[in-house]
C-alpha cells in the first residue's frame, strides 16, 4: 500500500517538475482553441478569445479588418 503511495507520488512529482521546466524556458502556455463549445450554436466567430489566432489575424488583414 505503502509502494503505490510512493509510485503516485513520484508521478506526480515528475509531472509537476515537467510543467516548471517548461514554465522556466518560457514556453507557450496551454491555450485553448476557438472551437469547442463557442461552434456549437452554429455561429463561425470566436466570442472568447481576446486575441485572434495567426490564420484568422492572417484573413482579417486581407479583408482589411485589423
Amino acid at each position: 500500500m505503502m509502494a503505490l503511495f510512493f509510485v503516485t507520488f513520484g508521478i506526480m512529482a515528475l509531472a509537476i517538475a515537467g510543467m516548471a521546466i517548461g514554465v522556466i524556458f518560457g514556453r507557450m502556455p496551454i491555450a485553448g482553441s476557438c472551437g469547442g463549445l463557442n461552434a456549437v450554436n452554429g455561429s463561425s466567430a470566436c466570442q472568447s478569445c481576446s486575441r485572434p489566432c495567426s490564420s484568422k489575424r492572417a484573413a482579417a488583414i486581407e479583408k482589411g479588418g485589423f
